[in-house]
């Protein structure tokens, strides 16, 4: 298997990273500590293994969101950029819009849906978790 060189960032341009390999997972998360912390109803998230991503640019800001959970986000900008959950060491999950191409990773699950806002419609074609996928 050949892997794929990806690259992303921020708003601003100040925070760049690079994905050398393939995405594990591609979802939609409902759960209202995303939402909060990207200011949006739902988030897609791109997961990729932690060897396989690096920031090439900039520094991010930390934020502990909940227990064993850190985000990181640009602090000029303030884009919403990973998710690192201490339970999965080996992943980063990338919030899937700020790759540059975002349209390569298209969500097959939707998760979290116990937490959705109610004028927020699911997408009927994707597989529907209350919670987590893993509880599913």
């Amino acid at each position: 298997m050949t892997n794929r060189i990806e690259e992303g960032g921020c708003l601003c341009g100040a925070v760049r990273y690079r994905v050398n390999g393939e995405a594990k997972v591609n979802d939609v998360c409902h759960c209202r500590s995303c939402r909060l912390a990207a200011g949006a109803p739902l988030v897609a998230w791109t997961v990729v293994r932690a060897a396989d991503f690096a920031f090439a640019a900039g520094e991010p800001v930390s934020y502990p969101s909940s227990p064993g959970v850190t985000r990181t986000f640009c602090g000029v900008c303030g884009t919403s950029l990973t998710y690192r959950d201490q339970s999965r060491p080996d992943s980063v999950d990338i919030t899937t819009a700020t790759l540059d191409a975002p349209e390569r990773f298209v969500p097959t699950f939707e998760i979290w849906i116990e937490h959705k806002i109610p004028w927020m419609p699911v997408n009927p074609a994707l597989r529907q978790y209350p919670r987590s996928s893993k509880a599913g």
